[in-house]
């Protein structure tokens, strides 16, 4: 690898840094971070069938870290674990109304930041930017 390259791979891990640092740091500030609005829409997009292994394998994580992830929520009372009606040994997850106005909150923030994070690029630069993403990701899925 050359200079340029580390040079490139030094900035796109100080950008993606940088994203959830600011995405992080606004969303919170309004009720849930960023990851917990992520995992919160997974829930929400199940329509209360939601199980941890569901969420685990949507957003492609280890079902520690989304257990993790699920007990936080479940402290700041933005979810519930309840007992499935047919397998009492299973949990579904359901969103309270403190996770519902979490969401309410944070999603219009998160797209808005986001918005505000593309603006410097042109269409074509988006374009280009976003090609060159997928490559990169097919390149690590045949890994």
């Amino acid at each position: 690898m050359n200079g340029a390259d580390e040079q490139l791979l030094t900035d796109l891990f100080r950008l993606i840094t940088l994203i959830r640092r600011s995405f992080d740091r606004a969303m919170t500030g309004q009720g849930a971070s960023l990851a917990q609005t992520k995992i919160l829409m997974c829930i929400k997009a199940q329509n209360g069938s939601a199980r941890a292994a569901d969420i685990a394998e949507m957003m492609n994580l280890a079902p520690r870290t989304v257990t993790e992830a699920l007990d936080g929520l479940e402290r700041e009372g933005l979810i519930l674990r309840v007992p499935d009606r047919d397998d009492r040994r299973v949990k579904r997850l359901a969103i309270t109304p403190a996770g519902e106005a979490a969401v309410t909150v944070t999603e219009p923030l998160r797209i808005e930041l986001g918005a505000k994070l593309l603006k410097p690029l042109t269409p074509s630069d988006r374009r280009q930017f976003h090609a060159a993403l997928q490559k990169l990701l097919e390149g690590l899925a045949d890994s």
